[in-house]
């Protein structure tokens, strides 16, 4: 493999394709503290040497124009396997305009494509490039908006069970007097044996989520309790920690963007389990700097959505909890991309056989949803 990638050093990358998309949702959607009736992915394509590597991530089609007003020069001409070197240039080049938010969305969609164009450029599954310290990654079913009604509700969650998936998240926190009787029907449907975890989007506020805490661990048997706070509130967040009943962790970190975010999460001892969104953090690359602060600290990481893009990524986080297997970026994922992966037994099982992520786009299928 040694004198593949001497052949390969020279490699440039040509250019970058950029475009975005968005999908309607199958019904209207919300949280605890959202709305929403459609999803928009900004998808980036990598070419370089005869291959194509595809990354992206999920924001507003504005991350597309900053992709390539900003960022593409960056990237078209640079070594196509320095994709270290390419990351930090990224981050240089959005001084001014700001890294956290849409700027490193952007910058997660461009690395996601150049980790899977060098995995394509030396022939190998992304998860062996990185380093694969699992074959396969843990799911968690994930959906039950708040906007559901209990047989919408207990429908979903049942379909993830009768598939395998033994654990399964829903919403609560938008309409709080309504939540017993959400739980109390999540609950049954799913059955005792069934982990049961719930995220309130920062909807409570500190002795409100704290209450809440007692009523879903005591009533419901819940054992993950995401974003009971706003993940800014750092203190309110370790409040919950150490108040919360023994067996309910308490999670967040869906919403960080640099290396910063986590730390100070991680330093304020505000989670039993950090999350990481690889189309918000930097992409692979920022995973990576992630999971180590997590080795560092002790403490597991659970990957925040976009199962395709997350899969290979994860297989190589060695204080790995699981991955979300959130019900619109499946759907979406399904849509406009081939070689889409299925979890069996609950665990998404990287392709061996292919190289890269495995992920390609499906245009005539995408182009109806341009946006």
């Amino acid at each position: 493999m040694t004198s593949v990638a001497r052949e390969r050093v020279d490699v440039a990358v040509e250019r970058l394709d950029v475009a975005a998309y968005t999908v309607p949702t199958d019904e209207p959607e919300s949280d605890g503290t959202f709305e929403w009736d459609s999803t928009t992915i900004v998808v980036v394509e990598a070419h370089a040497g005869g291959e194509t590597g595809l990354g992206y991530t999920y924001a507003p089609a504005a991350a597309a124009k900053l992709l390539e007003d900003e960022l593409a020069g960056v990237v078209e001409g640079s070594d196509a396997l320095a994709v270290g070197r390419v990351w930090l240039a990224l981050g240089a080049r959005l001084r001014n305009a700001g890294r956290p938010g849409l700027g490193f969305c952007a910058v997660s969609a461009v690395d996601i494509a150049l980790w899977d164009l060098k995995a394509r450029l030396l022939g190998l599954p992304l998860a062996d490039l990185l380093g694969r310290a699992h074959d396969a990654v843990p799911v968690y079913g994930s959906g039950g908006f708040t906007s559901y009604g209990l047989g919408r509700l207990r429908e979903q969650l049942t379909e993830w069970v009768e598939e395998g998936i033994p654990r399964v998240k829903m919403k609560v926190g938008r309409e709080p007097g309504e939540d017993a009787a959400r739980l109390a029907a999540a609950r049954e449907a799913v059955g005792s044996a069934t982990d049961l975890y719930v995220d309130a989007n920062g909807a409570y506020a500190r002795k409100q989520a704290l209450a809440w805490a007692e009523r879903l661990a005591g009533e419901w048997d819940v054992s993950w309790l995401e974003e009971p706070v706003s993940s800014a509130d750092f203190s309110g967040l370790r409040l919950l920690r150490d108040r919360a009943p023994a067996g309910l962790e308490i999670s967040a970190g869906e919403y960080g963007y640099v290396l910063a975010d986590f730390r100070n999460l991680l330093a304020a001892g505000a989670v039993d389990c950090l999350q990481a969104d690889v189309t918000r953090c930097g992409g692979i690359t920022g995973l990576r700097r992630v999971a180590a602060l997590c080795e560092a600290e002790g403490i597991d990481l659970s990957g925040h959505c976009a199962p395709g893009a997350s899969a290979h990524a994860f297989c190589a986080v060695h204080r790995l909890r699981h991955l979300e297997w959130f019900h619109d970026h499946v759907r979406v994922e399904r849509l406009l991309f081939d070689g889409t992966l299925e979890p069996v037994g609950g665990f998404l099982r990287p392709d061996s056989e292919r190289p890269g992520h495995g992920l390609e786009l499906k245009r005539s299928d995408a182009e109806p949803y341009a946006a």
